[in-house]
């Protein structure tokens, strides 16, 4: 099992602050840009204004306009360059300002920075890292609370992670910058800036791999599963339900492509019951794969039929239906009623 996240601390030393996860994600690529000088920042406005979350503050300003880089509002430009780039051995970490906008670049993404080592047998590198603001619950128009992580997770070649706290989106940020492998890390927009997920972030600990899955609450009534933006509303769960009796272990899958469901086969052999929580749509989903393998998995151990809350089948809805869309407190909690009643 991955070692628990970093607990908060009374006392921090000087290697120990405490961030926000927006914060963490500005502060880890600040340390790869200092260990690399060959570390590059491109997007749309991630310069100057220092990103429309303020994810890149203060970066153009430290390191320069060669290195951080405003583009044109060209998503395929965007990403096709920092292939481009990446061949003559940079490693570009290129911003998709709102994820409903990621589309144009599809191809780029899919058909040849997915593709690159495999094509070449090896002989050239793809590392590229495609950060993607992802998620509802910003009260955003169209096009801006999308979650299309499942298409990219069904991709060959891409490794995509998302983070749900500030210690991984200090650590994934430098590790996925790293990797010689293209990876997508997912962020999850609503909680860039959340006081209630402050935590103190140790910058010299050793961070749990970066596609591994982790035990974040232990129990042993049902297991959830959940990543990014719907990792708070697990854990609300467990502690709404702990009220109740009812002990729920939670999981944060952290890694999309490749899953890691270790943990997640343990706990469902003991709980018996098992409820997944995404903002994705349900059909072909993640939510689906990771049903499908804990039913494969642990056919014999389930007490129940694998429980999945998700978005719903249809476009994302305006903002004032949002919250009925979007996975919530009531929606987890009924699905472990179901869980548990079966």
């Amino acid at each position: 099992m991955a070692a628990p996240v970093q607990s908060p601390v009374d006392t921090q030393s000087a290697s120990t602050q405490t961030m926000t996860i927006g914060k963490a994600l500005n502060n880890g690529l600040r340390a790869a840009m200092e260990a690399d000088p060959k570390v590059l920042v491109m997007g749309e406005d991630v310069g100057k204004l220092g990103g429309v979350f303020r994810v890149t503050d203060g970066l153009q300003k430290d390191f320069g306009e060669h290195r951080v880089l405003d583009t044109p509002l060209a998503e395929s430009g965007i990403v096709g360059t920092a292939i481009g780039l990446a061949v003559r051995g940079y490693r570009p970490v290129c911003e998709i300002q709102f994820e409903g906008f990621i589309f144009p670049a599809f191809d780029q993404i899919s058909s040849q920075l997915a593709k690159l080592r495999y094509r070449t047998q090896g002989k050239l590198k793809a590392p590229v890292v495609i950060r993607v603001p992802f998620g509802g619950g910003i009260g955003a128009v169209e096009h801006h609370s999308e979650s299309p992580e499942s298409l990219f997770s069904h991709i060959p070649g891409l490794k995509v992670v998302s983070c749900s706290n500030p210690v991984d989106a200090y650590w994934m940020m430098q590790q996925a910058i790293t990797s010689d492998d293209p990876v997508m890390l997912f962020e999850p927009k609503k909680l860039y800036h959340s006081s209630a997920l402050k935590a103190p972030v140790d910058t010299t600990a050793t961070p749990d791999p970066l596609h591994s899955s982790r035990v974040v609450r232990h129990g042993d009534s049902a297991t959830i599963a959940a990543y990014g933006p719907s990792l708070p509303v697990a854990l609300d769960a467990a502690t709404a339900a702990q009220e109740e009796g009812r002990s729920l272990e939670v999981i944060d899958l952290r890694t999309l492509s490749p899953l890691d469901l270790g943990p997640v086969f343990e706990s469902v052999r003991r709980t018996g019951r098992l409820v997944v929580v995404s903002e994705a749509s349900s059909e072909v989903s993640l939510a689906s794969e990771v049903a499908a393998r804990v039913q494969q998995e642990c056919f014999y151990s389930l007490e129940a039929p694998v429980q999945r809350v998700t978005g719903f089948d249809t476009p994302y809805p305006p903002a004032k239906l949002e919250e009925h869309f979007l996975p919530d407190l009531d929606r987890v909690l009924h699905a472990v009623d179901n869980a548990l009643d079966w």
